[in-house]
């Protein structure tokens, strides 16, 4: 099923009560702040340092409602996606997103992501963001192009009678998204850094890498189209890949063609400037990583070839003069010319690249390209009675996508700017005590995915960096 198919809605009766469905145990409890999260005896997993961090946010944050939205949204990934095990001692972890049972690569390294600041606290969490890299890495070596897969690699997917590509089992979707590449070295990256721990990196890791870097280059097209192809039977335009599966010309300008966004919808020109500058800081810190621990200098070299070559590429082709707000960075272009000016809230996104180290937030040209997408000049910024921010065609008109609301205070140093998202957060959850994929500008009751990890685990990275460096945000 899609993702646009899951639309909720809850409503809000009595003075100051909600009146919230309990999604997990089905059941109704009307209270200020009703219990929402999953009990003890059905999380599937526990960190007992994720457990002393929500302690230490109810125990100091005089507002409530924020505390009770910390304690559900935080550990909804660790409650509810993820299902750990042994195999032949080494830790096996397959994530899924919510609502959906499949491993999105992006997602499940996004989703747990804001828990590596603890996994030198709590060995139990270690071995379950281990356990990612290496599941991973199995994904990747089964199709570098495919961005979602099954637990079990004998499950064929429903999009298989629809998908006019190269399906093989256990694969779900295979949307070829640059930043399905990017995503897992950002999590390994980190890890690596914040542990010390290079165990995950073995072998099989090193060819996961190997497979990357050689993906990303047949998809530079300079010399033919590689072998990747997408058409979807669909009624939904953004679906399905044109030009019989390899989408709308591109000038081999060195750029890489991504045929899908982060938000799984189809570009419009295939050089999706956001993913190919995650892609820079991607392969730059990956090559440190083979050269540091594998000794691998000649893979190291030729990975930060193709990062410089993309950097030079954005900023020769990916850069468009604004009438209203100078030098911006494009959303899309095809080194012919053309450009689709916009910004899409899921991320990477053109607001959320310094929080990827992408960008420095000081960058001038970010700097206007911020202006920019928060504006109705981006024509997927939507304004309304209760929010405003970024949505994107995935969902529709007139919806905003919370993410794009944390992505906004992420990127800023700005305490009222911070605050102001916050706040907005805070009365936009429609009753629920969760975050959504979206809600409508005018009635945050009409919101689509009660249940979407990604977006509660880092609205609860937000909540907890202004917890440790802007406790006086939080009152």
């Amino acid at each position: 099923m899609e993702r646009r198919k899951f639309i909720k809605t809850s409503t809000l009766a009595g003075a100051g009560l909600f009146f919230t469905q309990n999604i997990f145990s089905k059941s109704f409890i009307a209270e200020e702040f009703p219990v929402v999260r999953v009990s003890r005896d059905k999380r599937h997993f526990t960190s007992e340092a994720v457990e002393n961090a929500i302690s230490a946010f109810k125990k100091k944050v005089r507002n409530k409602e924020l505390a009770w939205l910390f304690e559900n949204c935080f550990p909804n990934t660790l409650d509810t996606t993820v299902y750990y095990k042994n195999n032949d001692g080494d830790p096996d972890t397959y994530v899924i997103t919510g609502d959906i049972d499949a491993m999105w690569l992006r997602d499940s390294s996004a989703q747990v992501f804001p828990y590596l600041q603890f996994a030198n606290k709590d060995h139990k969490l270690h071995r379950l963001i281990s356990g990612i890299i290496y599941k991973q890495t199995d994904f990747i070596l089964k199709d570098p192009y495919a961005n979602a897969f099954y637990n079990d690699e004998n499950k064929i997917s429903e999009w298989k009678q629809f998908d006019h590509t190269d399906m093989k089992p256990g694969i779900h979707e295979r949307k070829w998204e640059i930043d399905s590449l990017c995503y897992p070295i950002r999590l390994a990256y980190h890890f690596w850094k914040t542990t010390g721990d290079t165990k995950p990196f073995d072998n099989d890791w090193l060819k996961g890498i190997r497979l990357t870097l050689q993906t990303f280059i047949e998809q530079q097209r300079k010399t033919n189209l590689g072998p990747y192809k997408f058409e979807r039977t669909t009624a939904w335009a953004t679906d399905g890949i044109p030009m019989g599966g390899y989408g709308y010309p591109t000038e081999p300008v060195g750029l890489i063609n991504s045929m899908f966004r982060p938000s799984d919808d189809a570009t419009i020109y295939a050089f999706l400037i956001p993913s190919n500058l995650f892609a820079v800081v991607s392969l730059r810190q990956v090559a440190e990583m083979v050269s540091k621990i594998r000794n691998e200098t000649t893979l190291a070299h030729e990975l930060n070839r193709l990062a410089d070559e993309i950097e030079a590429a954005v900023k020769k082709y990916g850069i468009y003069e604004h009438p209203e707000y100078g030098k911006i960075y494009a959303f899309e272009t095809n080194g012919f010319g053309s450009y689709n000016l916009m910004d899409d809230a899921n991320c990477p996104s053109l607001l959320g690249l310094p929080y990827l180290e992408a960008l420095a937030a000081d960058d001038p040209i970010y700097i206007n390209t911020r202006k920019y997408v928060w504006s109705e000049a981006n024509p997927f910024f939507f304004r309304g009675k209760v929010a405003e921010g970024i949505g994107g065609p995935h969902i529709g008109l007139d919806m905003i996508w919370p993410m794009s609301i944390i992505m906004k205070a992420l990127t800023s140093e700005d305490k009222k700017e911070i605050r102001w998202c916050i706040e907005v957060l805070q009365k936009t959850h429609g009753g629920t005590g969760f975050m959504h994929e979206s809600f409508h500008k005018d009635d945050p009751k009409k919101f689509t995915r009660s249940w979407f990890a990604w977006v509660n685990t880092l609205f609860g990275e937000l909540l907890w960096k202004t917890f440790n460096e802007h406790p006086e945000l939080l009152y």
